[in-house]
């Protein structure tokens, strides 16, 4: 079986694993074996074609992760050029014929010469080691922590472009994936970029070790002078620095230029002349300082002034085209406008409603934009997380948008495209609410929280600390649109799940625990009825995280019944601690109100059974009067301070809170099967009608 997630079926070998193995293993028998100079020859010219390819490659590729083994790439290819660099040597000390590749480098391009041949290897190492590897270095070294440090912000960007609709689930995983593999790159490239540059200083002390024994080995063994061991040694030993600093030059090239690529994604041959040569004012300015410096100063006319022609013509030729490429594009929107208005498409996208909806004025902008140092993004991720840990259902992607029509300050939400709510908030201001044991008035503008609608007032930012200090709860406007939001979705969290909510929660569950899943659906139940029975618990606030639990509850009793509402009494006896460490405290006795047994048994003498489901008859005189005592004992608990909870007996609470569901929204109905055994509950009234 799979060991730490990798898979058991092996990949064939292919030509490219052989060629890559044998490049490497190839660099090893060249450091032991002798090779002949033709073979040699070979070699070296294979070496500088690699180095070719690979810096085409790095100036041609349009992002830095299709060569995301480049860090291995140069590892690679600096061992080879070392392994070449020995092999080279050795012919060059044993036999004084390194062969024809290294000895047209010594002649043609260090000039025959030993001095010329010195001065130009000795050059070729300085551009490499102060110029290119150092920038290199540097720039990888930079690059690596910026990339790390910004990766917290990159993350909180994709969930806040999930969350707005921007991206869809697959597009977010795969630029985690995609951010997640460029660290890794640039944090790679910061090490490796030492590679190259051990390379040169490896290249530098084997030429020095090269022309001391090559001179020992031509005075002491081969029976030279002096003068000419150092003029032949040197030649040939210069031939093969220059055969491995050219390559080794080109591979610092290439790095240099793939760390430094401003743009991820860009042709870099075109963007890079655009960008040098592609204002017309540049051009103009450019020629005529050319072509004013052949006229005024000794430079040679013949060439500068035609230069600077040139350059003005090329100007007026590049703001041609600049017209010619706006006059296109402007043709071009203007027909695809036409053609999106013209599909029928754009018609049925009309018809998709988003299940939750944030709109607000243009005063609340600065709140929702990133750029202007708004977090109202960051916190709506924070609610769909916050959801998901209390009630264990995932939230709908929340929308949020301007809407000129509003008020600057004024914000709405919506659920299903119907506006449910609303609150006015004022930018650069505090909201300071008495939590009731405060006395001393502090001045302010009076208002309602728009949550709780509980009274409040609007201060400055001045008055801020002075608030705080005498005990009143003061929140930011971000904090107030959060919170508002957060409980709106709490209240309609029951209808915002849907059947492919479920069917997801389904998969993921059979995923641990396949058996339970496969009990229950679709053989005893089908997805309707699993909702149904989640939405019941989700609408009284009962979480549906311990989905095992719950599923293995209605695979023990839906055999028996298909009533959903009675399923749903089972379930949550089943998740009494829950539901108890939810409501109950277990440091102190909990007050709460019970029902009257006499009322017990007339609601339960009411209720009809049908197909569709149990109702009450109760008329309407006795509801108004079962109502009335209990928002009476409701009432007393509210003095004291406490949350509404009516205890009855199982068959009846269900049944009771249908019919309270209509008097008293929040009101807290439990029954005795769902108390735990270590809750202690002190009755403070009893309904009686």
């Amino acid at each position: 079986m799979p060991v730490g997630g990798t898979d058991t079926k092996k990949r064939p070998f292919s030509i490219q694993d052989i060629a890559a193995a044998l490049y490497l293993l190839a660099a090893f028998v060249f450091m032991i074996i002798t090779l002949p100079s033709v073979l040699l020859d070979i070699c070296l010219a294979f070496n500088m074609a690699i180095a070719f390819a690979v810096l085409f490659n790095t100036l041609f590729t349009k992002e830095v992760l299709d060569m995301s083994y480049y860090p291995t790439i140069l590892l690679f290819t600096t061992l080879f050029r070392i392994s070449l660099n020995i092999s080279s040597t050795k012919l060059i000390l044993t036999t004084g014929d390194p062969g024809n590749v290294v000895r047209t480098f010594g002649q043609f391009v260090g000039g025959n010469d030993l001095i010329v041949g010195t001065i130009v290897y000795i050059i070729l190492l300085i551009v490499q080691m102060v110029v290119i590897n150092k920038g290199s270095e540097r720039v990888s070294e930079v690059t690596a922590r910026f990339t790390l440090d910004a990766m917290p912000g990159k993350q909180m960007a994709i969930d806040a472009d999930l969350n707005t609709g921007a991206i869809t689930d697959q597009e977010a995983k795969e630029r985690r994936e995609k951010l997640q593999n460029e660290s890794t790159f640039f944090g790679s490239m910061d090490g490796a970029v030492k590679y190259v540059k051990g390379d040169t200083t490896a290249g530098l002390l084997i030429t020095a070790v090269n022309i001391i024994g090559g001179i020992a080995m031509g005075v002491l063994r081969r029976g030279m002078t002096f003068p000419d061991a150092l003029q032949n040694y040197t030649i040939l030993t210069i031939g093969d620095g220059l055969v491995g600093a050219i390559p080794s030059l080109l591979i610092s090239l290439a790095t240099g230029i793939l760390v430094t690529k401003g743009s991820k994604q860009a042709d870099f041959g075109p963007t890079l002349v655009k960008q040098v040569l592609g204002v017309p004012k540049v051009m103009y300015f450019s020629g005529a300082v050319i072509a004013f410096l052949g006229i005024v100063t000794p430079l040679n006319s013949v060439i500068f002034v035609p230069m600077g022609a040139l350059f003005v013509i090329g100007g007026r030729v590049i703001a041609n085209q600049l017209s010619v490429e706006e006059v296109v594009t402007e043709t071009k929107e203007e027909e695809t406008s036409a053609e999106e208005i013209r599909k029928p498409e754009n018609v049925v996208s009309l018809l998709n409603v988003d299940p939750i909806e944030l709109e607000f004025g243009y005063g609340i902008i600065p709140l929702a934009d990133v750029n202007q140092g708004g977090d109202l993004l960051d916190r709506v991720v924070m609610i769909r997380r916050q959801i998901a840990i209390e009630l264990g259902t995932v939230v709908p992607i929340i929308r949020l948008r301007d809407n000129i029509q509003l008020n600057p300050n004024q914000y709405i939400i919506k659920i299903k495209g119907i506006q449910v709510s609303e609150g006015e908030i004022l930018f650069d201001h505090y909201m300071a609410m008495n939590p009731g044991g405060v006395e001393e008035e502090i001045a302010g503008i009076k208002t309602f929280e728009p949550s709780y609608h509980l009274p409040a007032l609007w201060i400055t930012e001045s008055q801020r600390e002075r608030a705080e200090s005498l005990g009143y709860t003061v929140v930011d406007p971000p904090s107030i649109i959060a919170t508002h939001l957060t409980e709106i979705i709490r209240q309609h969290i029951a209808e915002l799940l849907t059947r492919q909510d479920t069917q997801n929660l389904i998969n993921n569950l059979k995923e641990s625990n396949p058996e339970v899943v496969e009990e229950l659906t679709p053989k005893l139940m089908g997805v309707g009825e699993i909702q149904k029975v989640l939405q019941n618990l989700l609408q009284e606030g009962v979480s549906i995280r311990d989905l095992l639990t719950i599923f293995e509850t209605l695979a023990d009793y839906s055999p028996t019944t298909r009533d959903t509402d009675v399923l749903t009494e089972y379930v949550r006896q089943a998740l009494k601690r829950a539901i108890s460490a939810k409501f109950f405290s277990e440091y102190e006795a909990t007050s709460v109100v019970t029902l009257d047994p006499k009322v017990e048994q007339e609601i339960m003498q009411s209720v009809k059974q049908t197909e569709q489901g149990a109702y009450l008859t109760l008329p309407p005189d006795r509801t108004k009067a079962i109502m009335n005592a209990t928002e009476a004992e409701v009432r007393k608990l509210e003095e004291l301070g406490k949350m509404p909870i009516v205890v009855t007996s199982p068959i009846v609470r269900i049944y009771f809170k249908k019919l309270s569901e209509d008097y008293i929204q929040d009101l807290i109905v439990i029954s005795y099967n769902e108390v735990d055994s270590g809750v202690e509950l002190q009755s403070v009234g009893m309904i009686t009608a």
